[in-house]
């Protein structure tokens, strides 16, 4: 999990982008929703893949 958050992209505010597997895998979703709260960091999922917002600005979803 820190792996995750201390890659270049989410260190400058970036987006990240995983497989759901491994989420899922590895700390699951339950400690991943913990790990994004307290940063304010925002994801989504889609085909598969998880997106992080590394980053408090608002997600909009535009379609």
């Amino acid at each position: 999990m820190l792996q995750l958050f201390q890659l270049q992209a989410a260190a400058k505010g970036g987006v990240v982008r995983r497989p759901k597997w491994d989420i899922e895998r590895l700390p699951g979703w339950e400690r991943f929703r913990q790990e994004l709260n307290p940063r304010g960091f925002h994801a989504v999922e889609n085909a598969g893949q998880v997106v992080i917002f590394c980053n408090q600005d608002a997600v909009r979803i535009i379609r």
